[in-house]
């Protein structure tokens, strides 16, 4: 008698006993294609999390190589990707790989602009924010609406962070929150005020879990802002209306 097949979701049966995910949730998440813009602090626990959990496929763009003062908070990259100049995206997917080898990974060292998103987001079903500027959010926001591919928002500083995601026709989208470009006082960034890598922990993890629940089961996915500040403890979550005069989206909402 031949031995049995190992069943190929075995590994993920801890998340399978959940009522929300179960088998079928599993299934969808094998089946899923997830992109993932920017490979650094947040990218690199969003990767984390998607690949652990069994996504069937990520695809990851960031052109930049990881420097000492990055390991602080980019949890996937080590002192010898320093040494070596490993971009980003290609240290990222070897690491990952280990974890999962179930998982598609494919990493792309590019620049996203508005002429090379398009092409990067085909196929996918949710975009993530591992970016660090607003310049690309607004970039990946504003495609999102004019493609109904729903997308996580996500960013942080000091010891802060938010989180809100994105569906086309159903809620607000970024640019209802932040309608113009932030100047660097308004949105400063780590270089400027520095980061804890804490808050990128809970934020990036919070964005992964937006995108299992996207996959899995769209409608438990969150509809506001949720704000985190790990120093003083404290989580909020604000509603957000949509703004009929939002330059983006202000006639495509539903609701």
């Amino acid at each position: 008698m031949s031995a049995p097949v190992e069943d190929r979701f075995a590994r993920y049966s801890r998340q399978m006993l959940m009522d929300q995910i179960g088998r079928e949730g599993q299934q969808k998440l094998s089946e899923a294609r997830v992109g993932l813009v920017g490979c650094g602090a947040l990218g690199s626990v969003i990767s984390n999390h998607l690949v652990r959990a069994g996504v069937g496929f990520l695809r990851i763009a960031d052109n930049d190589h990881p420097e000492m003062h990055n390991l602080q908070r980019q949890l996937l990259f080590t002192e010898e990707d320093v040494a070596r100049r490993t971009p980003k995206a290609e240290a990222a997917a070897l690491h990952l790989r280990s974890f999962n080898s179930q998982v598609e990974i494919e990493p792309l060292v590019m620049h996203i602009d508005k002429d090379s998103l398009p092409a990067f987001a085909e196929g996918l079903d949710v975009l993530m924010d591992g970016t660090d500027n607003f310049p690309t959010r607004f970039l990946i926001n504003d495609y999102s609406i004019a493609s109904g591919v729903p997308w996580v928002y996500g960013g942080v500083i000091g010891a802060s962070g938010m989180t809100m995601t994105i569906v086309p026709g159903r809620g607000p989208c970024l640019r209802c929150l932040v309608p113009g470009l932030p100047t660097r006082e308004q949105a400063p960034t780590a270089d400027m005020v520095g980061v804890l890598n804490t808050v990128v922990a809970v934020i990036g993890s919070l964005e992964a879990n937006e995108a299992i629940k996207l996959v899995v089961d769209p409608a438990a996915s969150n509809r506001g802002i949720v704000i985190v500040d790990v120093w003083d403890l404290v989580f909020e979550r604000l509603e957000l209306p949509a703004d009929p005069a939002c330059p983006c989206c202000g006639q495509s909402n539903l609701e």
